[in-house]
């Protein structure tokens, strides 16, 4: 979801989602609570905070200036989990969809408007949620995809048969903006030759714990793994593990993501 609906009449020459379709292009968090979340990723992330057009509830957050994601206040309001989501740029909202639902998916909430474009919030046919977005990018769109302070991963049932139900919505077979490659275990998504998601297999569909069952695991990159996990800990957060170069935390509202060491090679 583009948060920051910045006008191209200023003429910044802002892409749009034509120019990326099927990439992975922006993360977003739902949160309930707005000063919170701040305060949370401000703390362990060192994130910085702006104002977007849409309104009170949604921020940009800003690693040393560089967009990093996007916060949307609306869990409650939107009766949505709070949760971190990718989300894939498409040509046309409504026809994406159409396209995941006709494949087993679900629509939790839209396609909707949200000028200058369209969103959606979708799950596939494992229950792993994940956004479509149709319209501008922000200004500094360019920035964020070069610094990749972002990387995404699903863990799913099968990466063979979630990759063909991502594939068809999003063409990734096409030739045209994506490539996809099986490599060992796991299902790889370039863009313009760059690594921009994983899709590995072995989670269980039933599993009460929801970071075993299938879900888009969003990755941050940082300089101190340890201190972030400390960090979490400090401000009402919790580590559900911890490596020297990776953990995964939970914030203080309970969504899940995860630190890696800067080096982020895909």
């Amino acid at each position: 979801m583009n948060h920051d609906m910045t006008s191209s009449a200023r003429g910044d020459g802002l892409l749009s989602t034509h120019s990326v379709y099927g990439a992975p292009c922006w993360v977003s968090l739902t949160s309930r609570d707005l000063k919170a979340t701040e305060e949370f990723y401000s703390a362990v992330l060192g994130w910085q905070w702006r104002p977007v057009r849409l309104g009170e509830p949604f921020r940009i957050a800003l690693a040393d200036g560089v967009p990093v994601a996007g916060i949307a206040a609306v869990a409650a309001m939107w009766q949505m989990a709070v949760a971190w989501t990718p989300y894939f740029a498409v040509r046309s909202a409504d026809e994406a969809a159409s396209r995941a639902q006709e494949r087993g998916g679900t629509a939790a909430v839209g396609p909707i408007s949200l000028p200058p474009g369209r969103a959606a919030l979708l799950a596939d046919r494992d229950g792993a949620t994940f956004g479509i977005w149709e319209g501008e990018l922000f200004s500094d769109w360019d920035t964020w995809r070069t610094k990749r302070p972002a990387f995404i991963r699903l863990h799913t049932r099968d990466a063979f048969d979630a990759a063909i139900f991502y594939g068809e919505i999003f063409e990734w077979a096409s030739g045209w903006g994506c490539e996809v490659r099986y490599e060992g275990d796991e299902v790889v998504l370039r863009h313009e030759g760059e690594v921009v998601a994983r899709i590995e297999s072995g989670a269980l569909g039933a599993a009460p714990d929801p970071a075993v069952r299938p879900h888009w695991q969003v990755h941050f990159a940082v300089e101190d793994v340890a201190a972030c996990a400390r960090a979490a800990e400090q401000h009402g957060g919790s580590v559900l593990s911890l490596r020297a170069d990776e953990a995964v935390l939970r914030d203080a509202d309970g969504a899940q993501f995860t630190v890696t060491a800067r080096r982020l090679d895909g």
